[in-house]
C-alpha cells in the first residue's frame, strides 16, 4: 500500500456460454491489463469460467471437467504474477456440486468459498443444481492438481500488507443478514461480491443503495462485478454492473448496457476505513454483539487464509480515484444540501430564541460572506417563527479599512430584507481607546486591528442588553480552525449559527440563496457580496478605497485551509498523506511547495489558538466535522505541534 490505499478492480470479461477455453482467455487479458496497471486485487462475475446461465449443462461431466481445467490453466497463468484473481468457479464436494469463488495468487488456489444463498424465486432456480454452503462440512479436495479445503466457515483472506478481505456471492448480499455482516464485525476491510445480477426497471438504483448502505453500515469497501453482454439472450439480460464504494461513498463504476468488456480500476482508502472504525463506537460494541474480538476478531466458524508475499519490485503508485478538492461540497444536488444546512442553522437559533423567550437579535453586519449569512439565517428564522423582522437589528460598524463597497452592500441588503439597521462609526472611540493605552495609531499591528475587533464586540454585546436581546456569532469553521478570529472580539457571541460552517460552503450557501431569490436587489448585493475579496477589513484601504488587507495572503488560500481542515480532522491523516491528497485534488492549481507552505501554515495555526476554541458559544452542528469543545473536538491548548511539523518539513 501507499498513503494507506491499497488498488483493486473489478472486470467484466467477454463470455460465452459454456466456451471455458474462450472465457478463460478473456479473463486472462484482463488480468495482464490490471497486473500492469498495479492493481493488487481483481474481482470476476459469477461462474466468469463457465458462464452463469449454463442451466442443466452445469449436470454435465465435460463442463466441470472443462472448468476444473480452465482453472488448472489459470493457476499457471499467474505463476509470476503478485495480482490476487477471485473468479466464479462449479466446484464438487463428493455429491455436492457448490456455487464457489476461487481466489488465486502466484500459481495457487488460496481459498475457494461456496455461496451462503441459492436464489430460488423468479427467473431464478439455483436450488436445481447447486447447494449451500450452509449443508457443506468442512472437506479437503483434490482440484485443479491441488489439496484444498472447502468449508463453510466464513473466511478471511489476508494480503502481505495486512489488509483483510472477504467474499461474497451475488444472493449473499441481498439476504437480511448478508455474510458481509459477520465478515466485516471480525475486522474484514473489502468485500468482494462475484455477480450475476439481471436486469429489471429499477432494480438498477436498488442495487445501488443496497451495495452503498452495506459498505457504509460495515464501514468497508465494497467491490462488486456482475456479468454483461453475451451472458443471456434468452429471458433475461445482464446489463453488465461493476461498482467499487468506500464506506457508502462510490469510486469507481462501469458503463452499464456496455458490449465491451470492462475492467474498472478504483484505490480504497483502507486508513481511511480503520481510522472510522476506530472512532465509531458503535462499530466496536457490534462486534461484542456478534461475539467478535475487536483485536482478535474471534468468530464461530471463522478462517483465516493469508495470501502469499510480493515477489516483484513495487511499482510506482498512481491514483485514479478523483479526489475533491472541495471535500465540504460533496453533494450532486447543492441545491438540496444548500437548504439542509440553512434549516438545520435556522432551526437551532429557533430553539434557541423560543428557550430564551427572545424576540430580538443583534448582529454586525459588514457585507462580507460570514455575517450575510447569519444575516440570511436570523431572516429565515424570524419567518418560521412568525416574527416581526424589525426584531432583528443589523448593525454596521465602519472602521479604519471599511470600504464604500462592504458598507453599501451591507447597508442596500439589509433593508431589501426589511431588517432595522444601526450604524455607529467605531473610529472616534478606537482612536480614543488606543490613546488611552498610549499605542501610536500609525503602527498597524495586532493591537490596532484587536481593538476594532473588541469595540465592535462590545457594542453588539451592550446593544443586546439595551433590548433584550441576543448577539449572533458570525466566524465560520475554517476561522475557528485556523484561529483567525480576535479572541473575545468577533470570537464571542451568545449563539454562533456559523461556527461548523467551513468557508467554502458558506460562499456556496450564499451563492444559492442568490439564485432562488424573487428580490433582484437582494441577489444582486449578495452575488456581489461572494465576489468581494475576503477581508476584516481593520487597516486602511488604499487610495482608490480598495481593500488592501486579503485575509488568503495572509492564511492561505480558504479551498486549501479547509481541505486541510477536514482529512485532518474528520479522517486524522497524517500531514504527508494530506499533502500527498492535495496535490492529486488540485493539480496544477498550486505547485507542491506552495501546497506544502500552507499546510504547515495551517497546522501551526491550529495547534497555537487552541485556547479559543476551548471555550466557543453554542452553535448548531451542520455537518461532520465541526469543533465544539462539548462534543467534537477536544485538544488540550498546550498540544505541541512539533512532530507534525517536522513531518511537512521532510516533505
Amino acid at each position: 500500500m501507499k498513503y494507506g490505499f491499497i488498488k483493486v478492480a473489478t472486470a467484466i470479461p467477454e463470455v460465452k456460454i459454456a466456451d471455458t477455453k474462450f472465457n478463460l482467455e478473456a479473463i486472462e487479458k484482463q488480468i495482464v491489463m490490471a497486473e500492469g496497471q498495479g492493481v493488487e486485487i481483481i474481482v470476476f462475475p459469477e461462474f466468469c469460467i463457465t458462464g452463469y446461465t449454463c442451466q442443466d449443462l452445469f449436470r454435465q461431466q465435460l463442463l466441470l471437467d472443462d472448468s476444473e481445467h480452465a482453472m488448472m490453466m489459470l493457476l499457471d497463468f499467474t505463476r509470476q504474477l503478485d495480482i490476487i484473481t477471485i473468479v466464479g468457479i462449479p466446484v464438487c464436494v463428493g455429491p455436492l456440486l457448490l456455487n464457489c469463488a476461487a481466489v488465486v495468487q502466484h500459481g495457487k488456489i488460496i481459498g475457494i468459498v461456496p455461496k451462503t444463498y441459492l436464489p430460488n424465486y423468479a427467473e431464478f432456480y439455483e436450488k436445481r443444481w447447486f447447494t449451500s454452503a450452509r449443508d457443506l462440512c468442512p472437506t479437503q479436495i483434490h482440484y485443479a492438481g491441488q489439496t484444498i479445503l472447502v468449508t463453510p466457515a466464513r473466511q478471511i483472506f489476508r494480503t502481505d500488507d495486512g489488509v483483510k478481505f472477504g467474499i461474497e456471492i451475488c444472493e449473499d448480499i441481498w439476504a437480511p443478514i448478508p455474510p458481509s455482516n459477520a465478515l466485516t464485525l471480525a475486522g474484514v476491510e473489502i468485500m468482494f461480491n462475484l455477480s450475476a445480477s439481471t436486469e429489471q426497471i429499477g432494480k438498477h438504483h436498488y442495487l445501488e443503495s443496497l451495495l452503498a448502505q452495506q459498505s457504509a453500515r460495515t464501514i468497508s469497501a465494497y467491490v462488486y462485478s456482475s456479468c454483461g453482454f453475451g451472458e443471456s439472450s434468452q429471458d433475461v439480460v445482464f446489463g453488465g454492473n461493476a461498482f467499487i464504494y468506500e464506506n457508502g461513498t462510490q469510486i469507481a463504476k462501469a458503463e452499464r448496457f456496455s458490449l465491451d468488456p470492462q475492467l474498472v480500476i478504483g484505490e480504497v482508502d483502507i486508513e481511511k476505513l480503520r481510522t472510522e472504525r476506530r472512532s465509531n463506537t458503535t462499530f466496536v460494541n457490534a462486534q461484542k454483539d456478534m461475539y467478535v474480538d475487536p483485536i482478535g476478531g474471534v468468530l464461530p466458524e471463522k478462517t483465516y487464509i493469508n495470501c502469499l508475499p510480493k515477489e516483484n519490485l513495487e511499482r510506482e503508485f498512481t491514483l485514479t480515484r478523483k479526489i475533491n478538492p472541495q471535500p465540504f461540497i460533496q453533494s450532486s444536488n447543492m441545491e438540496d444540501a444548500c437548504e439542509e444546512v440553512f434549516n438545520i442553522q435556522v432551526m437551532g437559533l429557533a430553539k434557541r430564541l423560543l428557550h430564551t423567550n427572545c424576540q430580538k437579535v443583534v448582529l454586525g453586519v459588514s457585507g462580507g460572506l460570514d455575517s450575510t449569512l447569519a444575516l440570511l439565517v436570523c431572516v429565515r428564522a424570524f419567518d418560521k417563527l412568525k416574527l416581526d423582522r424589525k426584531g432583528i437589528l443589523g448593525v454596521t460598524m465602519p472602521g479604519f479599512g471599511t470600504t464604500d463597497r462592504t458598507r453599501k452592500n451591507a447597508i442596500e441588503l439589509m433593508e431589501e430584507l426589511g431588517v432595522d439597521i444601526k450604524e455607529i462609526d467605531i473610529a472616534p472611540s478606537v482612536i480614543q481607546h488606543l490613546k488611552d493605552i498610549d499605542h501610536d495609531i500609525d503602527v498597524h499591528d495586532s493591537t490596532y486591528e484587536n481593538a476594532q475587533a473588541r469595540e465592535r464586540t462590545q457594542i453588539l454585546m451592550d446593544l443586546a442588553n439595551k433590548y433584550g436581546g441576543m448577539v449572533i456569532g458570525t466566524g465560520d469553521l475554517s476561522e475557528l480552525a485556523l484561529g483567525w478570529c480576535t479572541y473575545n472580539g468577533d470570537h464571542m457571541s451568545m449563539y454562533a449559527v456559523n461556527g461548523s460552517v467551513p468557508k467554502t460552503l458558506v460562499r456556496h450557501l450564499v451563492t444559492y440563496v442568490a439564485d432562488i431569490s424573487d428580490n433582484e436587489k437582494v441577489a444582486e448585493a449578495l452575488r456581489d457580496i461572494v465576489d468581494t475579496p475576503i477581508s476584516p477589513e481593520l487597516t486602511p484601504a488604499d487610495e482608490e478605497g480598495k481593500i488592501q488587507q486579503k485575509t488568503e495572503d495572509f492564511v492561505g488560500p480558504y479551498e486549501l485551509n479547509d481541505f486541510f481542515l477536514y482529512y485532518f480532522l474528520r479522517h486524522g491523516f497524517q500531514p504527508s498523506k494530506i499533502y500527498f491528497l492535495a496535490t492529486q485534488a488540485f493539480g496544477s492549481k498550486y505547485e507542491g511547495a506552495e501546497i506544502k507552505k500552507w499546510l504547515y501554515n495551517f497546522l501551526s495555526r491550529f495547534f497555537k489558538h487552541q485556547f479559543k476554541r476551548s471555550c466557543l458559544p453554542d452553535g448548531p452542528k451542520v455537518g461532520t466535522v465541526s469543533l465544539s469543545p462539548r462534543g467534537d473536538w477536544r485538544m488540550p491548548s498546550d498540544a505541541n505541534s512539533t512532530n507534525w511539523l517536522a513531518e511537512i518539513e521532510q516533505l
